[in-house]
């Protein structure tokens, strides 16, 4: 008796082993009852060793210890030992009476994924006439359901006579936990059926579930059945719910509950308190989280990995600087998932060094990059335009033998997108198919990008009809590629397969949609998109969706009714709706819009060359001289330089650039030889160059000549030259803005 108080306080003192001395004194040690409280007093208070070697002494009449050995090792949460001593007692043909010990064994079986042990426990118990027990069916359906034999957790829960909460909360979290909230749902009504009302474990199993499988409105709708249950929610509940409304952005809804959490003392949680400083800093409100993090007395490495990451993303590196270096002054030793939220903060501020150094950094301390930490690196460097860079790191991350997951290639797909580096695309999609990522919705929309980019619409068509789950983001991803290539009626006619679908648009969708009538001039279904968008899909136009119109308009020739529709706008127009309307105003030669525009652009962009050089078109084409060299002047004045204009071309994976005020390359007069071969076959056919956009006092042949050096047609030349015959050309063209 005295021995298992000791063991139940926890007493770690000598009283325990003088105990054991005096039961060798008086030869009661091989007392199969004392024996299996001194087992049990070791293995509570010393050591599990202590507790097996106390075993090992024991007599040969072993029958009685053998359950107690797999307590201990249970106890102490030594799930394999507590199976190798069961799978023991089996070989030594000890029959197990504690039913206790088989429950505790097949939920160790369920803790370390052993489905095959717990099978063949299963059967023991069935050999044995333990099946009707309650404890062990209620242990089966937890050991199958941890293990995602969900068939089997249900065939047992079915055969079941009796059934208590445990059993109905073991099956619901079952179904809950692998993703079949239907099912799971299902069976909570059919217990109630069952005059057994819910508890709190119940639906935090729920909430629990729809969290993981990122079901975040529903995690709140749960949330509200559970209170009009008359259920109060607990620690765990309100957990769970704050990720949620983390992941939604629910500001106001995360302050709500914070006063729920102060009313009902639930703040001295440190799981709830880090899941509510976490909620704070994913709404941005990194106020309300610095006051959480300083009214922490013990912080642990989950509240200082959630301040770092939020000052970081914010782009706060000083304060990011401040909080290291009170983790350390404080004990706190950076994890991965510090130097990896820095890496990713860095990164999307293009600040490439810093991210590097935090890569070495990492090393240097005893870690080991991994996918994210690498993928935080390709992701930034993409978001900045920093392309070469983003192919870089995919090298140094495979020479490091870090396998890319489905979010690197997504990233790495886009900086193939960026370069239209096709064959590298085609090898990043190569890369998708044999790690299995294909089917993964951003790695879908990522390949119709990269393949819409690239110039290789019919791939991309390809992949998008080969995808199972079309997310919104693939069928925007797929009209606007039609779109761009001037498909305008493709584009149209697979939005409204996607209506079909029942999927709604968004404002995404819609900029797609316009920008695919005004390529092809489709005036009518474009005016349609426009005028229904708020009507038919809840959508205000925005800004982009009136530029789409402007151009759309202009385009077409409408210049008054693009005026009209600039006027009547409820924002003030932006450069991009300027910039549109001067381009048609250049293509159909109106002066007077177009200088109305320009002055507004050389408002809003006083430093874009591209706005100077339209104007001086327009009066090019009228031969107004004087008025180009007044624009010239201006530019001089406000110091507005032409930036360098180059296109490149991909052959034989090298990339070949042209420039414009680049050096002569040596197979300059080869490409000019056959542009100027091209040119002439182009005119017996009846082709007439357009020279209205060369703004210089010359006649038409040195303007055709000019046109000649456009750098786009010397890659195409360069393109036919070195390919061979049906080969597609692929160029991009690219414009620095000085």
């Amino acid at each position: 008796m005295i021995l298992k108080l000791c063991a139940k306080i926890k007493d770690s003192s000598w009283l325990g082993l003088e105990i054991h001395v005096c039961l060798i004194k008086r030869g009661f040690d091989l007392d199969v009852y004392a024996k299996s409280a001194l087992m049990n007093y070791y293995g509570s208070c010393r050591d599990l060793d202590s507790a097996n070697k106390a075993f090992d002494e024991s007599s040969d009449d072993r029958s009685f210890l053998w359950n107690e050995a797999v307590l201990v090792a249970l106890r102490n949460e030594n799930w394999f030992q507590a199976l190798n001593v069961f799978q023991q007692m089996q070989v030594s043909s000890t029959r197990v009476k504690n039913t206790l010990a088989v429950s505790r064994v097949l939920q160790a079986c369920g803790k370390i994924g052993a489905l095959d042990e717990g099978k063949q426990i299963h059967s023991y118990t069935i050999r044995n006439a333990m099946e009707s027990n309650l404890s062990i069916c209620n242990s089966l359906i937890y050991m199958y359901s941890r293990n995602g034999s969900l068939e089997l957790a249900k065939a047992v829960f079915d055969l079941m006579e009796n059934r208590d909460l445990s059993t109905w909360n073991s099956i619901i979290s079952g179904y809950a936990g692998h993703g079949f909230l239907e099912n799971a749902w299902e069976l909570l009504h059919e217990m109630e059926a069952n005059n057994l009302k819910p508890d709190i474990v119940t639906w935090n199993s729920l909430l629990s579930g729809h969290l993981h499988h990122r079901s975040y409105k529903e995690v709140l709708t749960t949330l509200r059945s559970m209170q009009n249950a008359g259920l109060k929610p607990n620690s765990r509940s309100i957990t769970t719910v704050l990720q949620a409304v983390g992941e939604l952005f629910y500001l106001n809804l995360g302050k709500v509950i914070h006063c729920y959490v102060i009313r009902n003392r639930l703040d001295s949680d440190p799981h709830l308190t880090t899941s509510l400083l976490d909620m704070y800093v994913k709404n941005n409100d990194l106020h309300s989280a610095q006051a959480i993090f300083d009214g922490v007395e013990e912080r642990n490495i989950f509240a200082w990995n959630s301040m770092i990451s939020g000052y970081s993303f914010k782009g706060n590196f000083e304060k990011v600087v401040s909080l290291m270096n009170q983790m350390e002054r404080e004990g706190g030793i950076p994890d991965l998932v510090t130097y990896n939220s820095l890496v990713s903060g860095y990164s999307m501020k293009g600040r490439n060094d810093e991210s590097l150094h935090m890569i070495r950094q990492m090393k240097n301390s005893g870690l080991t990059p991994n996918v994210v930490s690498w993928t935080a690196l390709i992701s930034g460097s993409c978001q900045n335009g920093y392309y070469e860079n983003a192919l870089d790191y995919c090298y140094q991350m495979q020479a490091s033998g870090v396998k890319p997951n489905s979010a690197t290639v997504a990233s790495l797909l886009r900086a193939c997108s960026g370069l239209s580096l096709l064959k590298n695309g085609k090898e990043a999609h190569c890369l998708s198919v044999r790690n299995g990522y294909n089917e993964d919705a951003f790695v879908c929309t990522a390949l119709i990008d990269m393949y819409s980019k690239c110039g290789d619409l019919e791939s991309a068509y390809i992949v998008f009809q080969k995808a199972e789950s079309k997310t919104l983001a693939s069928w925007n991803s797929m009209i606007m590629g039609f779109s761009t290539y001037g498909h305008g009626k493709e584009a149209v006619s697979l939005f409204h397969q996607m209506q079909e679908e029942i999927l709604d648009p968004d404002a995404i969708t819609m900029t797609a949609l316009l920008s695919g009538c005004k390529h092809s001039g489709l005036i009518d279904e474009g005016w349609k998109f426009f005028d229904t968008m708020e009507t038919e899909y809840g959508i205000t136009p925005s800004i982009q969706h009136y530029s789409c119109m402007v151009d759309l308009l202009g385009r077409a020739g409408y210049i008054d009714e693009a005026w009209d529709l600039i006027r009547q706008m409820p924002m003030e127009p932006d450069s991009t709706v300027w910039g549109a309307f001067l381009g048609s105003c250049r293509i159909h030669g109106n002066i007077e819009l177009g200088e109305i525009a320009a002055k507004e652009l050389f408002k809003l962009e006083p430093q874009n060359p591209v706005n100077y050089v339209l104007l001086m078109n327009i009066y090019a084409t009228s031969k107004r001289w004087d008025d180009v060299d007044k624009i010239k002047d201006l530019m001089d004045r406000r110091s507005v330089k032409l930036g360098n204009v180059w296109s490149w071309i991909e052959i034989n994976k090298t990339v070949n650039v042209f420039s414009a005020l680049g050096k002569p390359q040596p197979e300059d007069g080869e490409v000019y030889f056959e542009l100027y071969h091209l040119l002439s076959e182009i005119k017996s056919m009846g082709y007439v160059p357009d020279t209205k956009c060369v703004h210089q006092n010359i006649d038409e042949v040195e303007k055709e000549k000019t046109l000649l050096s456009h750098t786009e047609k010397r890659a195409i030349a360069y393109g036919l030259i070195k390919t061979k015959t049906n080969t597609p050309i692929r160029t991009k063209h690219f414009l620095f803005l000085a």
